[in-house]
């Protein structure tokens, strides 16, 4: 059994399927937010020019729905591991609210708004957001990673930098389908770290994991505790 206390420098990169514990809904699958809405519509650059504030009523509503779900144990594990960092496609902010400190976003949050006039970015816990236009008069937009858009670069190299120190990687309720995220992992392969799948089932890149576990995230992280 791979325990968490026998490695110095943990990464847990996480997805959809470790939020979906809090009652947070997956991407995609049965019962998947795409599965119900079409992104054309409401998670793209596009989207936003062709009508803001039908963009904004759809995230309002995400916010008010993560907003009332709590960290699951699972979020309180990753964030009990000492020193551990935290790469996540995940926008919901709950690593952050289980007491994670060393956190990669790289699809952004939902808890942050930038400007699309002058480029700020601040955060912004607002349910519903009380103005959706910046100081400056542009319009704000969630500051996460739409369909179409390109992820951050800074963001990627953080991730990438952290996961080839690492000496484990475990890799939790993560499709494997979504690029160029979905790469990750293989740099933890190439510098000899133990890796460490958990999902309830096979992924697209179950075979390239040195281990891997079936079962519920809270489950499976509370066996390697």
């Amino acid at each position: 059994m791979i325990r968490l206390k026998d490695f110095s420098r943990i990464v847990f990169f996480t997805g959809a399927g470790l939020s979906a514990e809090s009652g947070i809904p997956t991407y995609r699958g049965k019962g998947g937010i795409w599965a119900k809405y079409d992104y054309e519509e409401y998670a793209c650059q596009r989207a936003f020019d062709r009508d803001p504030g039908k963009v904004w009523d759809f995230h309002d509503e995400r916010r008010r729905r993560v907003s009332a779900c709590e960290p699951n144990e699972g979020h309180r594990i990753i964030a009990a591991t000492e020193g551990a960092v935290v790469v996540t496609q995940n926008i919901d902010g709950l690593h952050q609210r289980a007491g994670s400190k060393a956190v990669v976003e790289l699809h952004g949050s939902l808890w942050r708004v930038r400007c699309a006039g002058c480029r700020t970015v601040a955060g912004n816990l607002e349910t519903p957001i009380r103005s959706r236009r910046c100081a400056c008069g542009a319009w704000l937009r969630p500051d996460i990673v739409w369909f179409e858009d390109a992820l951050d670069p800074a963001t990627v190299r953080a991730a990438g930098d952290a996961i080839a120190k690492c000496d484990l990687l475990v890799s939790v309720g993560t499709s494997g389908v979504v690029y160029p995220a979905a790469d990750l992992p293989r740099l933890a392969l190439a510098r000899g770290a133990v890796t460490v799948e958990i999902n309830p089932e096979e992924t697209p890149l179950s075979g390239l994991y040195t281990h891997c576990m079936r079962g519920s995230a809270s489950e499976m992280l509370r066996r390697m505790a």
